[in-house]
Formats: structure tokens, C-alpha cells, sequence
């Protein structure tokens, strides 16, 4: 099963992937992850991105499709999560044709959505434990008393330097400009289901338990 989990910053993609991962030995594919792991990989993709970051440029769609196309050949998996990809038309249609070319599917494709204000104040109290990257919540989910977090005892915590409101408000339009239209694009194919973005994990989670298994 393949799917793709869309959503603006902080909308809870990163952990609702995890979950998966662990309950369905799905793999979770981030640009971000992808990127760094092939900088030191050393096959000729990863020679590749490592040549075009080291001058600074932008990776071209051209190559993160590479990187997406060597996971999906070279893992194994019962899965995978999309998540941070595609985030344009001509991402999703890349990867279309990718998945095609693999004679692989995508089954699903799912936008957990949020109310913009209550999404601010989440991310505004959001910290991640140094170590791991668990994240905290001042409000929701805070810190441990003993101050060490509780997926790998580590003490260090930090917030994201853009985690402030103004930052989140620019971030969340540029989501809106750039990535929404795939949510048309993905309805028209009859991929696209909607979850409650904001719920608790473990609520957010059933809800995409659901429309999986479906």
C-alpha cells in the first residue's frame, strides 16, 4: 500500500507517518531524510545531489524522483508514505508516472486538515527532544517532569527558530499557493480523503486507519 499524507506545516504528517511505519512495516519517504542520506551514500545519485548542494543549487525534481525511484526498487517494504512529496502539479504527475513505471499503485491519498488559528497556537508551544526528534507540546503534550524525554531519555530540547507566528502565517500561504491545488487534482482521480488534523494523536491515527482500510 502506497499513499501520501498532505497537509500544511504542523499539521501532524511526520508523526501520523511513524505511527504507520511501526504498524505496518510501511516506509516513511521525506525529501529532507532522503537528501541528506544520499549525500554520504556514495551510488551515483547520491554523488549527484552531493555535487548540486555543495554549489548551492536547488535539487531538481529530476533527481528527487531519482532518490524516490531507488527506495521504491531497492527497499523492502509493505509500503510507502509520501510525505513532504509531491508538493506540485508536476511532482504529482512525476510521481504518477514513476509508480507506473515500478508497477507500483497509489492507494490512497489523505489531507489532514486544520483550522489555521488553532494550528498556530500548536506550533508556538512545540518543542522536539534534541536526540530523537519526539515532539512536545506546552500544551498537549509537555515535557516530562524529570526533564528527560520519554522515547530516549534525553534532556536537550529544542524549538524550530520559525516556530513564531508571523514565520507559521508565511509558511501556511505558501502551503496554500503551491501544494493546495493538488488536493483538486487528487480528488478528481478519486485518491483524496479528508481527516481532522487537530484531533488527538491516537484520534488522528483511527481516522486514518479507517480510510486505509477501506
Amino acid at each position: 500500500m502506497n499513499l501520501i499524507l498532505l497537509g500544511p506545516p504542523g499539521a501532524g504528517k511526520g508523526t501520523q507517518a511513524r505511527i504507520l511505519v511501526e504498524e505496518r512495516n510501511m516506509v516513511q519517504l521525506s525529501t529532507g531524510d532522503m537528501l541528506r542520506a544520499a549525500q554520504s551514500s556514495g551510488t551515483e545519485m547520491g554523488k549527484r545531489v552531493a555535487e548540486v548542494m555543495a554549489r548551492g543549487e536547488l535539487v531538481t525534481d529530476e533527481i528527487v524522483i531519482g532518490l524516490i525511484e531507488e527506495q521504491l526498487t531497492t527497499v523492502e517494504a509493505d509500503g510507502f508514505i509520501f510525505d513532504g512529496f509531491p508538493r506540485t502539479l508536476a511532482q504529482a504527475d512525476a510521481l504518477g508516472d514513476l509508480l507506473n513505471k515500478t508497477g507500483q499503485t497509489l492507494d490512497a491519498v489523505i489531507e489532514m486538515r486544520v483550522d489555521d488559528e488553532a494550528l498556530v497556537a500548536r506550533i508556538t508551544a512545540r518543542s522536539t527532544c534534541g536526540d530523537c526528534g519526539e515532539v512536545y507540546n506546552d500544551l498537549t503534550k509537555p515535557i516530562p517532569a524529570d526533564g528527560k524525554c520519554v522515547n530516549c531519555g534525553g534532556t536537550e530540547f529544542k524549538r524550530r527558530a520559525d516556530d513564531n507566528e508571523d514565520s507559521l502565517k508565511q509558511r501556511l500561504m505558501e502551503y496554500y499557493k503551491k501544494t493546495s491545488p493538488l488536493l483538486g487534482y487528487y480528488y478528481a482521480k478519486g485518491d483524496l480523503s479528508a481527516v481532522d488534523g487537530l484531533g488527538e494523536i491516537d484520534q488522528v491515527a483511527g481516522a486514518i486507519r479507517a480510510v486505509l482500510d477501506r
